[in-house]
């Protein structure tokens, strides 16, 4: 027994050793698209993986793209990271397109699967040149042009100058914001690119001519560092490679390797439901309808707590996503026209109003092109039937109440029938709908005879006798 509790000792304390002595290699995950959810969690895990002295981070990547803010976020924590960070784009199929190939270009080490590829990293939000708007090869009803002889060339130095060229002109044209925008993306993923002595020129291409580039033309044309077909062939090629890490020359030298996979934490799965600009949309409309519930029918309590959970939930992830004030300006404008109309009919011109509004703000919500973060037009076209529909309802609703004789108050009692309970004549009791009043009349009246409400006169009703003549009654 003594000895089998030794062996188990020393079994202890050999796991330990080997443990301590393991080079830990973390694996972060990176699908889908870079939103906020994504850039925070990203980060998070660099830091923790520094906390924890791992040796070494490996970013496992297929995306299609994302958010310019967010993946300067990302890019930022890697640059500024004390530990090599390597960006993988793998296993086979998977892709680093336009975002994803700026975070590829940041990395310590760049690194691609077989059957992968990386590029297309322009700026999605720029409109395209109308250079060929004017092509009728693309339009098949257009008329076609007659084709001009070539001249000579004195002749086309003659009219060199008074010959305008739209077409080029229309082609090489663009807006000052369009250039301020590729300028910008271009200067950033060459110095990227030159952060670790890869091929600027392509780098600039990706972005000004949308180049894309499979794994092994990546490789030939000095873009990413190797071909890794699985993470032990990553770590392989990866390790005894000299680096810069914040400006400094460091090799990298890992034994006895052990692979930390993490896994996404309840923070970034709640980031990455709440920052969907679909559920960011209908989380902002229940907030708005519930909180108005709450304003006209006090007291009920759950749609105010529901409507503030909601609205606050939609403000912060809103706070997070690319969102045009002026799209919000023409949501809050159509949701208030259509309630205006709901409680203050005018014949349908705010409710219209309201819709036209509601629909506009709703496409001009999010202030991006970038796929994955625009809201579905067949969500805005059913929550907008739904809001109108409410808001027709609700009117149909109170014309109907509008015309309905009166239920409540005190001219509802007039012309009552009701019960002698004592009294009379002088001052008595009588009963009227189930309700005990105080009653005056002039006319002696037995106990259960049928009298008949004539006026209220303050908090006394005047009855008479039901088979009398109500002309006889002098007010």
């Amino acid at each position: 027994m003594r000895l089998f509790s030794y062996c188990a000792l020393v079994f202890t304390l050999l796991f330990t050793a080997l443990s301590a002595s393991a080079d830990n290699v973390w694996v972060i995950e990176i699908r889908g698209g870079i939103g906020p959810a994504t850039s925070d969690y990203v980060a998070r895990e660099i830091d923790d993986a520094r906390e924890a002295q791992a040796s070494f981070i490996v970013l496992k990547m297929d995306t299609p793209g994302g958010l310019d803010t967010s993946m300067r976020d990302i890019i930022r924590a890697v640059t500024t990271s004390s530990i090599p960070v390597a960006t993988w784009v793998g296993p086979s199929g998977a892709r680093a397109a336009s975002a994803g190939t700026y975070i590829l270009l940041a990395s310590h080490v760049a690194a691609m699967a077989p059957g992968t590829n990386l590029g297309a990293a322009t700026p999605v939000n720029l409109t395209a040149p109308s250079g060929k708007d004017d092509d009728s090869s693309s339009n098949p009803f257009a008329p076609k042009k007659e084709k001009k002889e070539p001249k000579d060339e004195e002749a086309s130095a003659a009219e060199g100058d008074s010959e305008a060229k739209p077409e080029d002109d229309r082609v090489k044209a663009k807006t000052a914001m369009e250039k301020k925008v590729i300028n910008d993306a271009t200067a950033y993923i060459k110095g990227l690119a030159k952060l670790h002595g890869r091929n600027e020129e392509w780098a600039a291409k990706a972005v000004t001519e949308a180049a894309s580039l499979d794994a092994e033309s990546a490789l030939k044309e000095n873009v990413i560092d190797f071909i890794a077909a699985d993470l032990d062939s990553l770590m392989t090629q990866s390790n005894g490679r000299t680096i810069t890490i914040n400006g400094l020359e460091q090799q990298i030298e890992l034994d006895n390797i052990a692979f930390v996979e993490r896994e996404q934490d309840w923070r970034f799965k709640l980031l990455s439901v709440i920052t969907n600009p679909n559920v960011a949309y209908i989380l902002m409309l229940i907030g708005i309808y519930g909180l108005l519930l709450e304003f006209y029918n006090p007291g009920v309590g759950l749609p105010g707590v529901l409507g503030g959970i909601c609205l606050l939930l939609a403000m912060y992830s809103l706070q997070l996503l690319p969102v045009s004030y002026a799209g919000l300006g023409l949501l809050l404008l159509g949701i208030a026209l259509m309630i205006a109309e709901a409680f203050s009919p005018s014949f349908g011109i705010l409710g219209l109003g309201g819709i036209v509004s509601f629909v506009l703000g709703s496409i001009m919500l999010m202030d991006t092109e970038t796929p994955g973060y625009q809201i579905a037009i067949p969500l805005i076209v059913g929550l907008t039937v739904v809001s109108a529909l409410f808001t027709f309802v609700i009117l149909a609703l109170l014309l109907k109440a509008r015309r309905k004789p009166v239920t409540t108050g005190v001219e509802v009692l007039l012309g009552q029938s009701a019960k002698v309970v004592s009294g009379f004549p002088g001052d008595g009791r009588v009963l009227v709908d189930g309700e005990i009043w105080q009653a005056k009349c002039d006319q002696p009246l037995a106990k259960g005879q049928s009298v008949v409400v004539r006026r209220v006169s303050g908090l006394y009703l005047v009855v008479e006798d039901g088979y009398s003549d109500p002309s006889s009654n002098k007010e």
